[in-house]
């Protein structure tokens, strides 16, 4: 065996001397400190328990969905909370104290801020769940959806700003330049505004569209030209979902300085119009009958608008439109193709000759044809005589007989 001389390196040495240097006072403060946060959580998860069935009985919607949120995040905020409390009964050296409290104090703020934003968006949800954004008439639903949607993404964005700038602030080094930059308006304070530029023009564009609301989730638009529905409004951009499930996203600073159409501002229903060319023998009434019926007949038609008009003329078709209303754009889509298909079918079985169709004009020379009509009859007399000379009629075989015989008479006698 080999034995360790005092002056051999001993690498548990210094372990050894630590635990051997550790007053009696700081095993029990780190006794005191683990049992402070075994304590702490355990009354935290009693009065979380008796919180939460509390809110349910009362039916509480808004209460019990906080607490079921903010469950663990306030399990870790009473732990550190209780580790920051029975610190000060450990003795330590200066700089790890000092490292150890800063380190507590960062996990304590943004714990904190961690639980603010779970709040918010507990409180934002309890408010939503209210309304049915699905329904027929959904203006106020998508309204409030929409208010609340950007509010929470704006307030995620400064909680989050605030927290990680407190932490930053703990640090003296920190503290001292932020104070220096507010201090002087140098060169470095007005690079890092124009660096924060686009996140203070997407804050302001996100609070002017929660405050003005030019579109809303669920709205019907056409963007860069393409038509579809709001799907998502974020703190920087609004996500389009496009009719064939493409998804278009739009910065929200464009969707201030930039046009657009939105048919669904004011109501969630929507006009919808089909067009056909036919011929100028279209049955104009008989079509506005069967739009009517059509209509009647269809489930996708709300009863409001109903309109056959013709609206344009060409040289071989006139154009006619057909307006009707629906509840909403998809089903305004689906009517649309439905009575466009129903009318073609009529057309093409009650009336072909409504379809478009080419018109010419055929010119014949009048004196080609009285010239033609003169010659005609002396062609088909020649004709006929021609014909009747060889047809050999029995009175003209008698005579030819006769000639004959009087013929051979006449040699003879020669």
């Amino acid at each position: 065996m080999i034995q360790t001389q005092p002056g051999d390196g001993d690498p548990f040495e210094p372990l050894a001397n630590a635990i051997d240097g550790m007053e009696m006072s700081n095993l029990v403060g780190a006794g005191v400190l683990v049992g402070a946060v075994l304590v702490a959580v355990f009354i935290k998860s009693v009065v979380w328990t008796l919180a939460t069935k509390a809110a349910r009985r009362g039916k509480q919607q808004m209460l019990t969905r906080i607490l079921h949120r903010s469950r663990v995040v306030a399990t870790i905020a009473v732990a550190i909370l209780a580790v920051e409390l029975t610190l000060p009964l450990i003795t330590m050296p200066e700089a790890v104290g000092i490292f150890v409290d800063r380190m507590v104090n960062l996990f304590l703020i943004g714990v904190c801020g961690w639980l603010v934003i779970l709040v918010l968006r507990a409180l934002t949800d309890a408010r939503m769940s209210r309304y049915d954004i699905n329904a027929e008439d959904n203006l106020e639903a998508r309204r409030i959806a929409t208010r609340m949607r950007v509010l929470r993404q704006m307030m995620t964005m400064v909680i989050l700003l605030v927290t990680v700038a407190t932490m930053l602030m703990t640090f003296p080094s920190v503290r001292a330049i932020g104070v220096s930059l507010f201090a002087s308006a140098g060169v470095a304070g007005i690079v890092i505004g124009f660096a924060a530029r686009p996140v203070l023009s997407n804050l302001l564009a996100g609070i002017q569209i929660a405050l003005t609301q030019p579109i809303r989730i669920g709205d019907a638009v056409i963007m860069e030209g393409e038509w579809g529905w709001i799907e998502e409004i974020t703190s920087t951009y609004v996500v389009v979902k496009i009719w064939d499930w493409r998804r278009l996203v739009v910065p929200l600073t464009q969707i201030i300085e930039k046009p657009f159409q939105n048919w669904t501002r004011e109501t969630a229903s929507i006009i919808g119009s089909v067009v056909w060319h036919l011929d100028y023998t279209a049955p104009v009434g008989r079509m506005r009958e069967k739009l009517k019926e059509f209509l009647d007949e269809s489930e996708l038609w709300d009863g409001d608008v109903q309109v056959l008009q013709v609206i344009e003329t060409s040289e071989e078709t006139m154009e006619l439109r057909a307006l009707m209303s629906a509840k909403n754009s998809p089903t305004a889509w689906d009517l649309r193709c439905e009575i466009r298909e129903k009318m073609i079918s009529w057309l093409q079985a009650e009336c072909p000759g409504a379809l478009p169709r080419r018109r010419g004009q055929l010119q014949i020379d009048q004196s080609d044809i009285a010239i033609t009509e003169e010659e005609r009859p002396s062609a088909d007399s020649g004709k006929d005589r021609n014909i009747s000379d060889q047809i050999q009629h029995p009175e003209d075989g008698e005579g030819t007989d006769e000639k004959k015989a009087a013929g051979h008479e006449d040699s003879r006698q020669q």
